[in-house]
């Protein structure tokens, strides 16, 4: 038998003040969760479930099997966890608030631009700086398009797309992640002036993928997605889609951890879309908090994706803003680090407007009683 323990939270409040103090800063952002579940799991069924909020929490540990004690401590600091900065270049992005990531794909089958960036560099440039104009922190350019069923593309190929994208951004004085699974591209990124590596395969697609990453002493990207080989969507099978992902994420930073990458290099991705059904995407969106009790920051990309267009009367892709927001903000509300987006100028819009409503909270004493 196995067991295995999950610390979810369940209810965010706007601040503390409004509930005693008891609760805690989701992941040192501007997120305060309030009651949690406590789950243990045994060869994959729930065997024990209890709700307490942090006043409680202790004595809900001393109530767990003894085999789940140092997980239990390493969860829930995982949960109020404050991440340091991360430091890209001469930018400096800060953690303890939404940072946006914005999308530039120069590929020619790109689901969401139709490849018009690859056809017409200036085009890119053009698109680049205005969404730094508009609050990018990062700028994530990709070379391959991973949607369902798209063509892998040749190494070679995939550095001639990406390399005068990454070289314009730098210049720029843009902070950049290349969006790639090979490390001859990483590595050419790298040198072009990138500053972070987004894997959508974790490190896995290429064995000698591990070892250059933590060589590059640059932050990583690790996204879950079921499929090891050319289709990463493939092999999406779930008992339980929420805790499966967890444990899949928990061995992905422990196998980059393992092969020399620091704990403070690596963030996460749940991988939205990737190999799982529309009820699967929805599960994970409702139960984004629980992630952070892997104590890494967490990237969310939902952007335009698949999953918007069948709840929303089948838009395309390039109707679903709206959609696009509201996903987002579900990321801002549940402590979500990095929100990579196609529509900068929108999504930093929400933050900004997000990040009002958290401040007024946060110094609003008005409704409580004077002692």
């Amino acid at each position: 038998m196995s067991d295995k323990l999950y610390i979810q939270p369940l209810t965010l409040v706007t601040c503390p003040q409004a509930v005693a103090g008891d609760a805690i800063r989701l992941a040192g952002g501007m997120a305060y969760a309030r009651e949690f579940a406590v789950v243990v799991t045994r060869d994959g069924a729930v065997v024990q479930r209890e709700l307490v909020t942090p006043e409680g929490i202790d004595e809900a540990f001393g109530r767990l099997p003894d085999s789940l004690g140092a997980e239990a401590e390493a969860q829930w600091a995982g949960l109020r966890m404050a991440h340091p900065p991360l430091q890209l270049g001469e930018r400096t992005i800060r953690l303890d608030q939404p940072q946006v990531m914005g999308i530039l794909n120069v590929t020619p089958d790109s689901f969401s631009d139709g490849g018009k960036f690859l056809d017409d560099p200036e085009e890119a440039q053009a698109h680049a700086g205005a969404m730094l104009e508009a609050g990018a922190a990062i700028i994530d350019i990709g070379g391959e398009s991973t949607r369902p069923g798209a063509a892998a593309v040749w190494e070679g190929d995939e550095i001639k797309r990406v390399i005068p994208a990454v070289e314009h951004c730098v210049r720029m004085g843009a902070a950049v992640s290349i969006d790639t699974r090979r490390p001859g591209v990483m590595e050419a990124a790298l040198a072009a002036g990138a500053h972070i590596i987004n894997d959508v395969s974790a490190l896995r697609h290429d064995p000698r993928s591990l070892e250059f990453a933590a060589a590059s002493g640059v932050p990583v990207i690790l996204m879950h997605a079921p499929g090891d080989g050319d289709d990463l969507h493939s092999d999406g099978n779930y008992g339980s889609v929420v805790f499966d992902v967890f444990d899949w994420l928990r061995a992905a930073r422990d196998r980059a951890v393992e092969a020399g990458i620091p704990r403070e290099r690596i963030v996460l991705d749940p991988g939205i879309g990737f190999g799982k059904t529309l009820a699967e995407n929805l599960a994970l969106l409702n139960a984004l908090p629980l992630f952070h009790a892997l104590g890494q920051p967490m990237l969310l990309g939902v952007s335009r994706k698949r999953m918007i267009g069948a709840l929303s009367n089948e838009a395309e892709a390039h109707k679903r803003l709206g959609g696009s927001v509201m996903l987002a903000v579900a990321g801002m509300q549940a402590g979500y680090q990095l929100l990579r987006v196609h529509d900068v100028y929108d999504t930093v819009q929400a933050r900004n407007v997000w990040r009002g409503l958290r401040d007024a909270a946060l110094t609003d004493f008005s409704s409580l009683a004077d002692d």
